[in-house]
C-alpha cells in the first residue's frame, strides 16, 4: 500500500542532500517518490514504506526528521 508522508528534515540544505535521500529511498522502494522543498525543509514521500522505517532510514543517513 502507497502511503503519502510529509515530514520536516532540518539537516536537508542542498541538492546534494535531496539526491542522498532519493537514493536512499529508491533503493529500499524503487517505486518511492520525492517532493522536497529546500526552503522549508519539508519533504513528501510517496512510499510502500511505514513511516517508522522511512524514519529509521533517514535517521541512518544523517537526516534527522523533526
Amino acid at each position: 500500500m502507497t502511503a503519502l508522508i510529509e515530514l520536516t528534515l532540518p539537516d536537508m540544505n542542498c541538492g546534494h542532500c535531496v539526491a542522498t535521500i532519493t537514493r536512499v529511498l529508491t533503493e529500499q522502494d524503487p517505486e518511492a517518490r520525492i517532493e522536497p522543498d529546500l526552503t522549508t525543509k519539508r519533504v513528501r514521500f510517496t512510499t510502500q514504506l511505514n513511516e517508522a522505517s522511512l524514519r529509521s532510514l533517514l535517521d541512518d543517513e544523517g537526516f534527522t526528521p523533526a
